[in-house]
This record gives structure tokens, C-alpha cells and sequence, in this order.
């Protein structure tokens, strides 16, 4: 077993180790000095960089991974901490070109100034290699890139260099020598290529400069040009061109120059965020197919990059990959992104990559990805949090439950989910479609002690525990129990998990039993624990005889005849314990005798319970706690009367009657159908009944009528069903029972007839099975109570339906005024009717509306055919052809009389203070 010791000491530093505890034999754990592997040409610092705090097995090698994430190498000024090793952003070499021609004056100055700048340069391994070129007439080598490996010596060198002269500035000429032959003198293959020209400007040569200036840039140099000429610094000109008007200004721009070229916090521009200088890849591990995918969560300023290290190098996708689902918005949120990395594979064997990043807007995410190796990421999924603070992400992992290959159960955790005053945690479980989709499918949490647990800090899939063929999954709670820390294992089932944790208490087989052994990590130390082999008893009781006669009365016992008290008496009424000793695949009979006695209660069954346990549970195998270890049984007690003929059990008749319902009224909605049971025969035992309905009613109340000792227990079986036991060990012949079953039309279900059936049953045979069965059937019509209003001033009708029941095939027929003496349209409708042109000054016309429904519907109306009248007024203002003014008012309904109004010789109704009798 491999243990990881992050804080593990190394000579004198905090480096960190990995061990390695052999379990078969009783031996101390060895320590593998992991720590004391160093690089070669990288100025790395290992205190404190954590090695073992990641720990990933490869079983098809016996191979593993461990990381070391606060690694660093020194990068300039900086150590940044990238976990992996990288090129420093000051790895780059550096050739002066420098002008010392007889034009330069005083020669100390621009000395003064080559030395303040190499001062301000980072050399060392993997750093900055300085070489100095100068010209005049001539060109000449000072020192190459490879002469010097340290500030001191470069400086001590750069002290000794001598103004060599020349009548003329040939500045084309010492560019193009710097450029072929300088950068070929010591270069390193990677590094930044930099040159720096230090001329007065005045350039012999100068037709021959955009040349080489062209050229140079081809080659990838950057270039700064401390002169009077432009066009030599590389683009953009502010950040490369430094001008002076005489060398005493050199040592002004010493500074600027040295951040220029070594930007701040080691990334190209002034100002810029992290890239991965301080990654800090290697936090999490995971092996793929193809290699190992390594989380780094301080890359991009601690958003976190997933970065893949093959056979073939590191796949390091750019920071573009990730802006949609991390936008530089929430840039400062530090999301975290490979706190926990993973995978997927799908039912087509695709593999599925999985990153948590638990700080994102505060409630964590995870995303599922795809990443080819010339570092293209594509982000399919995300998995949002739910609550501020739970670090949703901080853990997960896959499960194959069923050993098929393809992931049944994805498993995020949120270790700090707050609940009821609590860190409690909590994990959350995702299913895997054949689409590739994700679905919840519900969470694993302890609820049962108010604790800071933390459950879901560790999560391990581990093989079948208790021989059902489905993997279980192990959850660590490491704050649980005062911080002492607690394992939960939850069982598996076909592609699920069960939600009930069945063990409180990775995954090897320590002892070679072939059982699964777990290994926990503790503060200090590893804690192994051995599995336990898991039995499964499984148990049954027969009755011999099958049925037991109730009337054969035996009390036969040693000889003599003796009353009983008790129901049921066995040989030893005490409890007793039986010790039986079992083979697996074997069976055991152990036969008990019992004597079933005469009682006035036949209704309550004799029970039979069968417990099942271990004689020393806390020690050797267990039982499987989803195994049943309680049998219940029952015998069949059977009604016959010794020495009689046929067995006829109670005959039992129906007589049912109901209400004369055919119109539901809406204010009337309950209908009571009044059933009265007979037993005509013998006495009944088990009676029983049972009542169904129409899904257009609802079942209200079952009231037994009068007093009777006879009572009805009624449990409902489905939405429009009802079975009900009779309180009563049996029913005595000729006993009757009334009752009412009282119901309610329900406003959501329409149908054109009721039905109710109610049938009885019991235990012994019947002589007309037929009258059991009362079935009830009424065509129903339903009371509509419609209101038909119209707007004053608007010609807009409203129908409304102010009763329960829902109306359908209504007629409404609407004749309105539409046209006016000068053709002008009113309204505009599909049928309409015009009146002759008349002659007037004002009128007034009438407007009747009325409804009708269809003669085949199931519902009627109050009245035969409601009618309204609408009265329209429209007056003329001068007798020459002008538009008409059209006065929309007066406009209202009149109620109709109804026929027995029109008979007693009632007054006329009167609305908008005109009568309907002078408007007909």
C-alpha cells in the first residue's frame, strides 16, 4: 500500500514523500525519498511543495502518479508555482548590439549604462544568457551567449570591454552579424530571441537598415532600439523605442528598459494576468487512456486550467477554451477549475472527461469536456451548485456499477453544504444517458446527528460487498464524530445507488480471502480495515396440516382432555432460543408443534414470526443487512363443520337503492346511494366489500345506518376504489348491515352517466355468487347556470359559465345593426342583415340575442331559449348628407319574462329606464 506523507521532510526542507507499507507481512513502512529527485537546468525550490499529496494507481502496471503541486522554479525575481515543469518567461537570450564608434562620447557613459542593465537581467539556468556585439567600421564578439552563467561574471566581463572606434556607424552591418552569427553562438532552441541596439542614429549605412530590420524580425527577434531611429525597435514603438539625445540620458531608462523586457509578474505585457506560473498542476490526478489528466488550479489567475501529460508531451489547451463557461467577468471569483478531475465513459466507449472547479460564483461548478491532444477542449455539460459555500466539485467520480465497462452513476460532492445550522455535505448523484446527457437523480446525506461531518471530502467506488453483482461506493465524513472522521459505504443497485447508507465505518484485497479490505487515510497514519464475509439465511414455515379446521376441537394433550386458555399453545410457551449449525447450500428443518384452540375471535390471525441472527454477531461473518431476517406468517384457518354435508358458507345478498337522480343541479351536486348487506345463509367469516365508481365522482363519507355491532374498515386502493373489512370475525347468518355511501360530481371530470358497483365476498362458498354484485348505472344531464351580459358602450358579449359543470356544443346566435343610413359599417362581422333606407330624424333599434343548445347535449338550460334585447339609438343631426353621429349609449339586456311570470300577469322588467312592452 502506497501512503502519501506531503509534510514529510528531505534534508532540511518540507519537500514532502511518498511510502510504501507492505500488508502481508508484519514490517514498518519504507519511505521511497521521492524528494530528493531534482531537475537539471531549472533553479527550482522544493520546500513545501507537497509531494504525495496526490496519489493516483495504475493497476494494469502496477504504476503510479504522484504529484508534488506547490513545486516551484525560480523565474527571474519570482518563484512561481507551477507544479509542472515550464519554460520561465525570462528564458530567453539576449544579444547588445552596441555602437562604439568614434561618434560616441564619453565611452564611460554608455559602459556605466551596459553594466546597470545587465545588472537588471535574471541568469541562471533556464533563465537569461547575455552576448555584447560591437561595431563601427567593423564588427566584433565582445562575449557570446554561452562565455557567462551568472550577473557577476557578465558585469565583471562587460567591465573590460574597450571602445573600439571606427570612422563610421555601420548599424545594418551590426544587426545583420548579431543576427547570424551571435544568436548561432550559444542560442538555445526555445528561448526568446532579444537584441538591443544602442546607436547615436547616425548610420553610414542606413539604406541598407530596413533590410536588415526586416530580416531580423523574420527570425522572431524582438527588437529595442535605444537611438534616434525609429524603425528599428519592434512594434508597438512606445514599448520598444527609447530615444535619447545624448548618452548621459542612458542611465535614465536603465529601469523601463529592464521591465520592458522582463514583464512584470513574468508575462509579455505590463500589466497582464497569470497564465500558468502559478498552476500548481498535479492538485488532482486521474488516469485516462491516453495519459494522465493533471488539474491546475492556480492557472489564469486561480480559475484553474485541466491540462493532459502524454507519451508525446503536455496538452495544454489555451485559456480561450474555458471564457464561455468561465467569462473574465468573474475573473477575481478564483473558481478553482481541476480541484478534481475524472472521467466518463459512455455506452458507444467514448471517454468523457470531468473537472470540478468548487469556487465558481461562489456555488461551485463541474463541467464535462473532451480534449484532443493538439489542445482543442470542448465543454459539453456543466453541472451548476446550489448553494453559496458547498464547494460543489471539491470531489468526484465515476461509478460502473454493473461491471459492464460503460458509467452508470456520476458522483459530485459538496462537502460543505449547510443544512439545518450544519456543514453537513452532501453528494450529488447524476445518471449517464445513451444521449451522453446528465441527469439528477438524487443526493446521499446524513441527517441523522447534527454535526459538522463534511460528508463527500472522499469518495472511492469499490467492487461488489454484498454479493448482489453491483459495485458500492465509499464516502468519507472526515470532521464526523468530534473530527475523528467516518466512512460511510452505500450499496449499488441496477444503475443507482441506494440512497440509505449501510455501513459506517481504496479499495484492495489485503488478506487475499478474496474480500474487499479498505484502506483510510487519518492525520498521521493509515487505518486498514478487513471485510467480514456476509451470509445470507434464507428461511420458511409450512403448516402441516395446510388449513386448520376451527371446529374440529382436539384437546387430546398427553392422554387427557384439558381446556386451554390461550389461542395457540406450544409444547414450551417460553421463548427459546434454537442453536442450529448451517452449511452453506444446505437446509435445516426443525419441526415445532402447536394446538389451535376454540375462541370467539376467528377474525385476528395467528401469527407466526421466525427470527433469524448470528450467534456472535461481533465477530466472524455478518448477515446481509438487505437480506430479510424476520419471516411473518399466518396458517389458514378453515370454516367447516365436522360431521356435515356440503360446505356452504354464509350466502350473502345485496339490496341496494338510490336516490332519483338524472339532473345535477349546480347547487346540488352530491348523490347518496343507501346499500343494505344480508347474510341469507350460514355464518360468513372474512366478509369483506368492495366498491368501485365512475371517475366523475368523488367518494364524500360511508356511514353505517342505525346501531349495529357490525362496522366497516375501508382502505382505499385506488383514486375510484375502496375495500372495506366488517369489523367482525364473521357475519351471522341473517345479520344485516345499512349504510349510506354519500358522493360528490367532481368539477373536473365530465361524463354523461354515474356508475357505481359494490360487491361482497367472504371465505366460505356461496351458493348464488350472482347476488354479490349490485351495479348502479344513471344517465345524468347537468344544470348549466349561464350568464349573458354585454357592455354598455361597447358592442362586446360576454358568455359566462357560472356553474361547476364544464358546457359544451352551446349555440349562440347574435343579429346586431351593422349599417347605417349612409352605407357606413359599424361593425364588422361575417353574417348580417340590412333594413330598407328610411326616412328620419331619430330611431331606435332593437337587438335580440338569445342561446340554444344542441338537441343531442347532455345538459339543458333554465329557461327554453334565453333571450336579450339590446337597444340601439341613432339620431340625425341636420337633414343635408353629412356623416351621421352614431350615439352608442342607452345599450343593455332585458331578463325575459318566464312563462309563469307572463301567467300571474307580472309587471313588465324594466332596464335602462325604458320597458321592454313599448320597445316590442
Amino acid at each position: 500500500m502506497l501512503v502519501g506523507a506531503p509534510f514529510e521532510v528531505s534534508g532540511g526542507q518540507r519537500t514532502g514523500d511518498v511510502y510504501r507499507c507492505p500488508l502481508d507481512v508484519p514490517r514498518n513502512c519504507s519511505r521511497l525519498h521521492l524528494g530528493r529527485m531534482s531537475l537539471e537546468n531549472v533553479s527550482e525550490r522544493k520546500d513545501q511543495m507537497n509531494l504525495g499529496m496526490t496519489l493516483t494507481s495504475n493497476p494494469k502496471d502496477q504504476s503510479f502518479v504522484t504529484c508534488g503541486p506547490l513545486w516551484s522554479h525560480e523565474c527571474g525575481s519570482s518563484f512561481y508555482s507551477t507544479g509542472i515543469c515550464s519554460r520561465c518567461e525570462t528564458f530567453m537570450d539576449i544579444v547588445i548590439v552596441l555602437d562604439g564608434s568614434n561618434s560616441i562620447y564619453p565611452w564611460y557613459e554608455v559602459q556605466t549604462f551596459l553594466i546597470n542593465i545587465l545588472q537588471s537581467f535574471y541568469m541562471g539556468r533556464g533563465q537569461t544568457q547575455v552576448g555584447v556585439v560591437q561595431y563601427g567600421s567593423r564588427v566584433v564578439h565582445e562575449f557570446t551567449l554561452s562565455d557567462y552563467h551568472s550577473v557577476e561574471e557578465v558585469v565583471a566581463a562587460a567591465r573590460k570591454v574597450e571602445q573600439r572606434g571606427g570612422e563610421e556607424t555601420r548599424t545594418a552591418l551590426g544587426i545583420n552579424v548579431a543576427r547570424q552569427e551571435a544568436f548561432q553562438r550559444g542560442g538555445r532552441s526555445g528561448a526568446r530571441k532579444v537584441m538591443i541596439v544602442i546607436t547615436d542614429g547616425e548610420s553610414h549605412d542606413s539604406s541598407e537598415l530596413p533590410l536588415a530590420v526586416q530580416l531580423s524580425r523574420k527570425d522572431n527577434i524582438t527588437m529595442y532600439a535605444i537611438a534616434e531611429i525609429r524603425f528599428i525597435a519592434s512594434d508597438p514603438d512606445d514599448q520598444h523605442f527609447f530615444k535619447v539625445t545624448d548618452e548621459s540620458a542612458l542611465k535614465d531608462i536603465v529601469g523601463a528598459l529592464g521591465e520592458r523586457i522582463f514583464s512584470i509578474e513574468g508575462t509579455n505585457t505590463q500589466g497582464r494576468r497569470f497564465g500558468l506560473q502559478m498552476a500548481q498542476a498535479g492538485f488532482s490526478t486521474h488516469l485516462v487512456q491516453d495519459g494522465v489528466l493533471v488539474g491546475a488550479v492556480g492557472a489564469y489567475d486561480w480559475n484553474g486550467a485541466v491540462l493532459k501529460e502524454t507519451q508525446r508531451g503536455k496538452v495544454i489547451p489555451p485559456r480561450s477554451s474555458y471564457l464561455e463557461e468561465f467569462p473574465d467577468d468573474l475573473q477575481n471569483h478564483a473558481a478553482y477549475l481541476g480541484y478534481a478531475v475524472g472521467s466518463m465513459v459512455t455506452a458507444r466507449k467514448k471517454q468523457l472527461y470531468v473537472a470540478g472547479a468548487p469556487r465558481f460564483n461562489h456555488t461551485g461548478k463541474v463541467i464535462v469536456f473532451t480534449m484532443k491532444n493538439t489542445g482543442h477542449l470542448s465543454i459539453l455539460h456543466t453541472l451548476p451548485g446550489q448553494q453559496i459555500g458547498s464547494y460543489f466539485g471539491s470531489e468526484l467520480t465515476s461509478v460502473d456499477l454493473d461491471g459492464d465497462g460503460d458509467t452508470d452513476v456520476l458522483l459530485v460532492a459538496a462537502p460543505m453544504y449547510y443544512s439545518q445550522g450544519w456543514e453537513r455535505g452532501r453528494v450529488y448523484m447524476y445518471s449517464l444517458s445513451p444521449q451522453n446527457s446528465l441527469a439528477l437523480q438524487g443526493v446521499l446525506e446524513v441527517t441523522e446527528r447534527a454535526q459538522n461531518s463534511r460528508l463527500g471530502s472522499a469518495l472511492a467506488a469499490i467492487p461488489d460487498m454484498n454479493g448482489d453483482g453491483f459495485g458500492e461506493l465509499v464516502v468519507g465524513a472526515p470532521l464526523e464524530d468530534d473530527h475523528r472522521g467516518a466512512l460511510y459505504i452505500f450499496y449499488g443497485e441496477s444503475n443507482k445507488i441506494q440512497r440509505t447508507y449501510k455501513q459506517k465505518r481504496f479499495v484492495l484485497d489485503l488478506n487475499s480471502d478474496g474480500l474487499v479490505d479498505l484502506s483510510v487515510g487519518a492525520l498521521g497514519g493509515v487505518v486498514t480495515l478487513w471485510s467480514r464475509s456476509v451470509l445470507r439465511i434464507g428461511s420458511r414455515v409450512t403448516f402441516e396440516p395446510e388449513k386448520v379446521n376451527v371446529f374440529n376441537k382436539d384437546c387430546q394433550r398427553g392422554g387427557k382432555q384439558r381446556r386451554v386458555p390461550p389461542r395457540a399453545v406450544l409444547d414450551q410457551s417460553e421463548d427459546k432460543m434454537l442453536l442450529l449449525s448451517l452449511l452453506p447450500g444446505h437446509e435445516l428443518c426443525q419441526p415445532i408443534s402447536f394446538y389451535v384452540q376454540e375462541t370467539a375471535d376467528y377474525g385476528r390471525p395467528i401469527l407466526v414470526v421466525m427470527e433469524t441472527g448470528l450467534q456472535t454477531p461481533d465477530d466472524g461473518p455478518v448477515l446481509d443487512p438487505d437480506w430479510p431476517s424476520v419471516l411473518r406468517t399466518e396458517p389458514v384457518l378453515w370454516y367447516e363443520r365436522q360431521g356435515a354435508g356440503p360446505a356452504w358458507g354464509g350466502g350473502v345478498a345485496w339490496r341496494a337503492e338510490q336516490a332519483s337522480v338524472s339532473v345535477v343541479e349546480s347547487k346540488r351536486r352530491r348523490v347518496v346511494v343507501s346499500a343494505r348487506l344480508e347474510n341469507s345463509g350460514e355464518n360468513a367469516y372474512g366478509p369483506a366489500l368492495f366498491l368501485s365508481h365512475s371517475h366523475n365522482l368523488l367518494l364524500s363519507s360511508i356511514l353505517v345506518k342505525d346501531q349495529s355491532h357490525l362496522q366497516l374498515e375501508c382502505q382505499a386502493e385506488l383514486a375510484n376504489q375502496r375495500r372495506c373489512n366488517i369489523s367482525a370475525p364473521f357475519m351471522r347468518s341473517k345479520a344485516q348491515l345499512s349504510f349510506h355511501v354519500e358522493f360528490e360530481f367532481s368539477p373536473l371530470v365530465f361524463l354523461d352517466h354515474l356508475e357505481v358497483v359494490i360487491e361482497t365476498s367472504s371465505e366460505g362458498v356461496e351458493r348464488n355468487p350472482a347476488d354479490n354484485v349490485n351495479h348502479l348505472y344513471l344517465p345524468l344531464k347537468y344544470e348549466v347556470d349561464l350568464l349573458f351580459t354585454r357592455y354598455p358602450y361597447t358592442p362586446v358579449h360576454q358568455v359566462q359559465n357560472l356553474a361547476v359543470f364544464p358546457v359544451s356544443d352551446l349555440l349562440l346566435l347574435l343579429n346586431v345593426w351593422a349599417e347605417t343610413f349612409s352605407g357606413t359599417l359599424l361593425l364588422n362581422i361575417t353574417h348580417y342583415s340590412t333594413q330598407p333606407k328610411v326616412k328620419f330624424r331619430s330611431l331606435e333599434m332593437l337587438t335580440s340575442s338569445y342561446l340554444q343548445l344542441d338537441l343531442n347535449s347532455s345538459l339543458f338550460l333554465e329557461e327554453d331559449r334565453p333571450t336579450r334585447l339590446v337597444v340601439l339609438g341613432v339620431r340625425k343631426e341636420v337633414d343635408y348628407q353629412l356623416p351621421l353621429l352614431v350615439v352608442l349609449g342607452s345599450l343593455g339586456f332585458f331578463k325575459r319574462r318566464t312563462r309563469k311570470e307572463a301567467e300571474e300577469g307580472a309587471g313588465p322588467v324594466v332596464t335602462n329606464e325604458k320597458m321592454a312592452e313599448n320597445l316590442l
